[in-house]
């Protein structure tokens, strides 16, 4: 063996020294933790973890009448199989009081969509005792906003239970690395799933009549949600309300190839020109049912078919089509043949008010507002969204 250098010894001494030093260090440390004590540990104190709520008393005026109710803002855990938290459920209940026989009286649950929205909208909006205050014609009054009674709420018929999934609203997963585990279509229709059966049994609500009221994508949360109940804890439901369905996306996602939404659209375009006074006089002086229907006829029929045989339609009547889409729909005869038959919705909304440099809105097309670019093939904002959201904000 060849002898070792001077240099080689001098690393060599310092790796020993450093060694014995850490050793002595170590051995000098307290023994660690056992895992299996802290687990244990750590899930008896989650296991105590109390649900974090507010309650409070209130009435409210409906139909001429005093409902006395119970408002409870509050955080439930959700667990997983060894009793660890995994997510906090935000919720806001209103509960009517004086109610001889609770198993008699509805329970509601109510959620909107996104998927990635929190409860606000249809809890301010719609069903709750109090909702956000807006103009005789639809538009959010100026700061400062403000809350009114809501005589149209359901309170007075069942008690109502505003949910915000996980990521959403105050609601948040237990470690934020964790939130994926509550997004998808499954994961979230478990967890609200899970969430309504730990109210029910706190609550002892097992035998009211259960319903659901989703919006939008809540619709679909709201048509998992029936089997994942079903299935997972046996329980049934009375009845679920759907607000702007959405159940089959490709109803409203137009892409090569699937001309469903431009079928579906049609009538909704042509409500829209009768609103704006854009469709001929004698259209426009009937009522908006008879406009309807007419529009509907034609989408499910000779449009369908004409969208159908695509370019084998015979040019005379792919012209025909073109003009009676035209006198429906209040867009020009140029504009549709140009758009090969097929209008998307953001075109529509851009297109049927250009002359007056005005989009129609997404979400409601009563509402307008002017456009910066009035050559823009597309809608550049949603003015109806553009009219509440601040408010609700």
């Amino acid at each position: 063996m060849m002898p070792l250098r001077p240099a080689a010894v001098l690393p060599a001494f310092f790796l020993l020294a450093t060694s014995l030093i850490c050793q002595a260090q170590d051995e000098a440390k307290p023994a660690p933790k056992e895992p299996a004590k802290e687990e244990a540990k750590d899930k008896a104190k989650d296991a105590d973890k109390p649900e974090k709520k507010s309650v409070t008393e209130h009435s409210l005026t409906i139909n001429g009448r005093q409902v006395d109710f119970t408002t409870t803002a509050g955080l439930l855990p959700l667990k997983d199989a060894e009793g660890k938290t995994t997510a906090d459920i935000f919720y806001i209940a209103y509960t009517r009081k004086g109610v001889d026989n609770i198993a008699a009286r509805p329970l509601t649950f109510s959620f909107n969509g996104g998927p990635g929205s929190s409860s606000v909208w249809l809890h301010l909006g719609l069903l709750g005792p109090r909702r956000v205050k807006l103009r005789d014609d639809g538009f959010a009054v100026p700061p400062p906003y403000e809350l009114v009674a809501n005589e149209y709420s359901l309170l007075d018929e069942t008690d109502l239970v505003f949910i915000d999934p996980v990521g959403t609203g105050y609601s948040r997963a237990a470690k934020p690395d964790e939130a994926k585990n509550f997004y998808g279509v499954n994961e979230d229709a478990r967890s609200i799933g899970e969430f309504i059966r730990l109210y029910i049994t706190r609550h002892a609500r097992w035998p009211s009549p259960k319903f659901l009221i989703g919006e939008s994508y809540g619709t679909t949360r709201a048509a998992a949600l029936s089997g994942e109940l079903l299935r997972a804890h046996r329980m049934n439901l009375n009845g679920i309300m759907l607000v702007s369905t959405v159940l089959n996306f490709q109803t409203i996602w137009g892409a090569e190839g699937n001309d469903l939404p431009h079928i579906l659209y049609l009538p909704s375009y042509a409500a829209t020109a009768w609103y704006h006074k854009k469709l001929p006089a004698d259209l426009q002086t009937k009522p908006l049912a008879d406009v309807l229907a007419e529009a509907e006829a034609f989408a499910s029929g000779e449009f369908n078919q004409a969208l159908l045989l695509g370019s084998s339609l015979p040019a005379d009547k792919r012209a025909a089509v073109i003009q009676k889409m035209a006198r429906l729909t209040g867009l020009s005869a140029e504009f549709i043949a140009a758009s090969d038959l097929r209008v998307p919705l953001s075109r529509f909304n851009a297109e049927l008010l250009r002359g007056r440099r005005l989009v129609t809105g997404r979400f409601d097309s009563r509402y307008t507002s002017h456009v910066r670019d009035p050559l823009s093939n597309d809608a550049e904002r949603d003015p109806s969204a553009d009219a509440v959201f601040s408010a609700f904000a």
